[in-house]
């Protein structure tokens, strides 16, 4: 079990590892707005979102995970999130910029 951000990058990392094994995934179905209630703390959780797609767009290129297909719209949509400061679960630049570290 796991939050339902964090689905993508354990399913990417576990096929990785994995390759034979069937993958599956599972959180509690709730939603964006359910999940901030939850947690007490919407900003936080934007926070949180946005610093496990990068996982999932970085670790590839890591070796740690398999490529997953992101559409460009919610790539985009991670963009303008970072610009507006939903930054604090990023990983450091100079690390996420190097591949192979």
């Amino acid at each position: 079990m796991s939050m339902p951000y964090e689905e993508r990058r354990s399913y990417g990392m576990m096929r990785k590892l994995w390759p034979e094994v069937e993958v599956v995934c599972a959180s509690t179905p709730m939603g964006l707005e359910g999940h901030a209630d939850s947690i007490g703390d919407a900003r936080m959780v934007i926070d949180m979102l946005v610093g496990a797609l990068q996982r999932v767009l970085v670790f590839p290129g890591w070796d740690l995970a398999i490529e997953q297909e992101v559409p460009n719209t919610v790539v985009a949509a991670h963009e303008r999130l970072c610009l507006d400061g939903f930054t604090s679960r990023l990983l450091p630049a100079d690390v996420a910029a190097r591949p192979g570290v």
